[in-house]
């Protein structure tokens, strides 16, 4: 294996991965945001729906989303119709099952983090004037920023890893949608170990990195 061959993989997944974490985790801060401290009637469906993707396997997120974003889906048609181009088995269906697979443990890390906020901090500043803009930037974030952090690197780890949903909605297409644990498949499957084992050391070190700084975050918390 050339050293083209072996960067190929991870430059992907670091791709669909430096993409996909941004949109789980702009999303789940939205959804943790709006969530906190709330109760209605429905939350717990609501976020029994958004934690599914945690607890179900990857296969069958991957197949839902071949049903959501297929071609025979209203989404799938649109997105052919305005950009001339498919989502199945692209680039963006790897971001897609990368972020719908780490946004379950950003947002329970993040909403846990906003509800264990001092409720009275927050009140005094509400008192004071403060809107919900304000409040998040000057009381909720400063006193969560390492649970915030950690909820990221945690679905940024998640996402890394993310092998079923991917291999069945974007595939595994060599210098495409392959990503390291896709690549590590096919090689394994081709006999090619000494390759997979590569990737296998690549991803345990990158892993290994971001849970080293995960536990060091809650350590100071």
């Amino acid at each position: 294996m050339t050293i083209q061959q072996f960067l190929t993989p991870v430059v992907i997944s670091l791709q669909v991965i430096l993409v996909a974490s941004i949109l789980s985790f702009v999303t789940a801060l939205l959804a943790a945001w709006f969530m906190k401290d709330k109760s209605f009637r429905g939350r717990s469906l609501i976020e029994t729906v958004m934690m599914l993707p945690l607890v179900l396997p990857p296969t069958v997120v991957g197949f839902g989303l071949l049903v959501i974003f297929g071609g025979q889906s209203w989404i799938g048609q649109a997105f052919e119709w305005l950009f001339s181009t498919r989502i199945v088995f692209s680039y963006w269906a790897a971001v897609i099952a990368a972020a719908v697979v780490a946004f379950p443990l950003i947002y329970q890390t993040l909403i846990n983090a906003f509800e264990n906020v001092d409720t009275e901090l927050e009140q005094a500043a509400r008192q004071m004037g403060a809107n919900e803009k304000q409040l998040f930037m000057y009381v909720t974030f400063p006193l969560a920023w390492r649970s915030v952090i950690t909820g990221y690197m945690l679905g940024f780890a998640r996402g890394l890893g993310e092998f079923g949903a991917t291999i069945m909605f974007a595939g595994n297409i060599p210098g495409q949608t392959q990503t390291m644990p896709t690549a590590i498949y096919s090689a394994v499957q081709t006999g090619q170990t000494e390759a997979a084992y590569y990737w296998v050391v690549a991803l345990i070190l990158f892993s290994f990195g971001l849970l080293s700084l995960v536990l060091r975050l809650r350590a100071k918390e």
